[in-house]
């Protein structure tokens, strides 16, 4: 049973959870504690993990029925499109954006109708599972500083960054910043804004955001380039998106965006370049040698990517990659459902897609649930550079509880000839039972 004196959102003291863990500490490896006792202390970092003995108390003690995992991490999600989920994604990306999200965004003028909007993005987020998200604001530096101070205020622990755009040709008039150094300006004043909201705990963090090339000068790339350098911020940007940005680039500067990105300074330890569908062995061996990694969208990579994400490929060669839901280019917020997209667009890559085709199209190119689940969790913590991802001596404990019994099938668990942890893991992994506690920091949220 829950103990109430744990149902708050300050973590006072040291404490203790028991469980049944499930996580996944490498691409290919499920592990499986069952009835652990787990330490957290004060400050939200795991002591002490051992299976529990007969003398052992804890403050949660969770039902027999339930797992807990590591808490899920969202290495890409565009914050201020959370009202349009789903619409529009019939069309290109370029129209998508000018008939859609440009508009939408442009609203975020109004702090408003922004702190609205993060007030019901960022709890749904949580009851989710999602207890960290790398997400994209808008232009404006107030909605920015909104959307960092619900999430301090909601314990999410989250990167914050202030888009910045300004390019006359792929930025409307309406929606960009009136000049390069305006957009440089704006950035730093919102790292300042985004720390100061955040007093130093480091659950909320500023991250500098150039949309894409396609919507930035070379001036702006540059100067947030060397405003990177100089706050210590870390850097996200889309990369070899689509067809149509990944040939805007090569027109652009005759190299591809990664290599682009690296001219800029924007190429740094744990940049975080979403999407990457079209980069070439050699942009990823430069992005493994700036320490850099990808954010995997495998949902929004179908409706605009024009290709699937060869993860892993990328993976053996030793690139760091995380999953994200990339809201709303990917219709869903749910990272357990990100992790059966992931694995559907392996599939979908080794066999190709025409009936009858002779043979697999990339052999060897699948993964399943495991690996799928490790980039919800460790490799998204190691592409962030955050202690997370595991259930550990010193990581944070940022945790989902997931009680399988709440879903309609499990009553039929029983029949089934031979139920084993991995049939238990990837239903879960793919959505099944309902989330009924969600701690961040050490810090029950939800």
């Amino acid at each position: 049973m829950l103990s109430q004196a744990l149902m708050s959102t300050d973590a006072a003291a040291e404490h203790s959870i028991r469980a049944t863990v499930m996580q996944t500490p490498s691409p290919d490896v499920l592990e499986v504690l069952p009835d652990q006792w787990i330490s957290v202390a004060a400050d939200g970092q795991v002591l002490e993990i051992r299976p529990a003995t007969t003398e052992d108390r804890a403050d949660v003690t969770l039902p027999s029925s339930s797992i807990l995992i590591p808490g899920l991490i969202d290495t890409h999600i565009h914050a201020p499109q959370w009202p349009q989920r789903g619409a529009g994604l019939d069309l290109p990306l370029e129209r998508w954006l000018q008939d859609y999200t440009f508009p939408l965004e442009a609203r975020f003028s109004d702090a408003e109708f922004a702190e609205e909007v993060w007030e019901s993005l960022v709890p749904s987020l949580l009851a989710a599972g999602t207890t960290t998200a790398a997400y994209y604001s808008t232009i404006h530096t107030e909605a920015t500083a909104l959307l960092a101070a619900a999430c301090s205020r909601h314990g999410q622990r989250a990167f914050v960054g202030r888009v910045a755009m300004d390019h006359p040709t792929n930025s409307p008039e309406y929606y960009r910043d009136p000049s390069a150094a305006a957009g440089i300006d704006a950035s730093r004043e919102s790292v300042h804004q985004v720390r100061a909201i955040d007093g130093g705990r480091g659950l909320v963090t500023p991250i500098i955001t150039p949309r894409f090339i396609p919507a930035c000068s070379d001036e702006l790339l540059a100067g947030l380039g060397s405003l990177a350098s100089e706050t210590g911020a870390h850097v996200q940007t889309h990369c070899s998106e689509s067809s149509w940005e990944h040939g805007h680039v090569l027109d652009r500067y005759g190299v591809t965006d990664t290599e682009a990105l690296d001219r800029m300074g924007l190429l740094r330890q744990h940049t975080v370049l979403a999407h990457s569908v079209h980069i070439s062995g050699e942009d990823r061996e430069r992005m493994i040698e700036r320490g850099a990694g990808v954010a995997h969208c495998p949902l929004s990579n179908s409706y605009f990517g024009d290709g699937v994400f060869p993860v892993r490929e990328h993976l053996e060669a030793g690139l760091r990659i995380g999953l994200g839901t990339d809201v709303a280019g990917g219709p869903e917020h749910s990272m357990r459902a990100s992790c059966g997209h992931a694995v559907t667009s392996s599939r979908m890559l080794e066999a190709g897609v025409e009936p009858g085709g002779s043979g697999p199209l990339r052999p060897d190119q699948r993964i399943d649930l495991v690996t799928a689940f490790w980039m919800a969790t460790v490799g998204g913590a190691q592409l962030l550079g955050i202690e997370a991802g595991l259930l550990g001596p010193g990581r944070v404990f940022d945790a989902v509880a997931i009680d399988p019994s709440t879903d309609p099938s499990s009553r039929f668990d029983a029949a089934i000839d031979k139920p084993d942890d991995h049939r238990r893991f990837d239903r879960i992994a793919r959505g099944a039972g309902s989330i009924t506690n969600v701690w961040v920091n050490g810090t029950m949220v939800v």
